[in-house]
């Protein structure tokens, strides 16, 4: 499926709108990203589902920011996953194992927030946060390759 029709299909879904391109907004949540990987390692002792919580965040963000740089949002409906699809159909197949890893925390990070019983391991949170790091740098690398003027500072 092109780009074109991937936009076309989960626009007539309703599951993403356009959204009008602003470097503020995109800054903000990749300047969030880094700052919430910063906050998921200083946590990994402190509590493994939290921290996995926000090394899972931190990738959400960077995902909305991509987003937000091609001119759209997730609505009304399955925003996360939306996101990791979206992600997924710009990212391509070069990073396409990062996406699915993105795609598994999703689901991880969901049964944690609504199933008392699940753990999260430190090894586990160790290697999400390093997958975290991955993906948030991968978008922002590539908002400053499409957009030379979005050298960010932080």
């Amino acid at each position: 499926m092109t780009f074109e029709q991937f936009i076309k299909d989960y626009s007539g879904k309703g599951l993403i709108k356009p959204q009008k391109t602003n470097i503020r907004t995109i800054e903000n949540l990749i300047s969030r990203s880094f700052k919430e990987l910063r906050i998921a390692e200083a946590n990994i002792k402190i509590d493994e589902g939290t921290a996995f919580t926000v090394a899972y965040t931190a990738m959400l963000h960077a995902g909305r920011s991509l987003m937000f740089l091609k001119g759209f949002r997730p609505s009304d409906g399955y925003q996360h996953k939306t996101v990791v699809d979206f992600a997924s159909k710009i990212l391509g197949k070069k990073y396409e194992v990062l996406v699915q890893r993105f795609d598994k925390m999703r689901r991880k990070r969901n049964l944690f927030t609504y199933e008392v019983s699940i753990t999260i391991s430190e090894l586990e949170v160790k290697n999400a946060l390093k997958s975290a790091s991955q993906f948030v740098k991968t978008i922002k690398d590539l908002i400053e390759k499409e957009n030379p003027q979005y050298k960010f500072k932080f």
